[in-house]
């Protein structure tokens, strides 16, 4: 029966909601499948460079400070590079799969610097759906607004449950 229901949720054979039932007995209404993507868009802001460092308590001067920051490689400050990755829970907890989702990983590769006034957005692309749980595992991609990739990675992800 679970084999037949995966199956069914990566051929495409039911239609937009349909219930699955895992090992554990845990009904989930899957409307998910492989390829689904979600994305959330936000520009980055000096004040939320500014909260976020107080709120982590991440002060350096390449985030905070112009004189030192105009000296490093980037030639001016930078937002935290977790501040653009965590774009990506937003994605996870509003949207794919959204309420009751559950992290359970996520790496990240940064590859380029976020600016002040960059616009990022974040991308979930479901790549695989567990059989024998209510799992996912998430592409992760944070792009700036010319198309720039600044941050890859993949999300493993709890679906505990699953509104419609």
């Amino acid at each position: 029966m679970l084999y037949l229901c995966v199956l069914r949720v990566l051929c495409g054979k039911y239609g937009p909601s349909f219930t699955c039932t895992f090992n554990e007995g845990t009904n989930i209404q899957m409307r998910i499948k492989i390829g689904d993507v979600a994305t959330v868009t936000k520009t980055i802001t000096d004040a939320d460079i500014h909260t976020f460092a107080n709120l982590v308590g991440d002060r350096n001067s390449v985030h905070m400070d112009d004189e030192f920051a105009a000296q490093t490689r980037f030639g001016r400050r930078i937002a935290h590079g977790m501040l653009s990755g965590s774009l990506i829970s937003a994605v996870i907890g509003e949207q794919l799969p959204g309420r009751g989702a559950v992290y359970l990983s996520q790496s990240l590769k940064f590859i380029a610097p976020v600016y002040p006034g960059d616009t990022i957005t974040a991308r979930a692309t479901v790549v695989k759906i567990r059989e024998d749980k209510p799992i996912l595992t998430l592409e992760t991609v944070c792009e700036k607004q010319s198309g720039e990739t600044v941050i890859t990675g993949e999300a493993v992800v709890l679906v505990d449950e699953i509104q419609t």
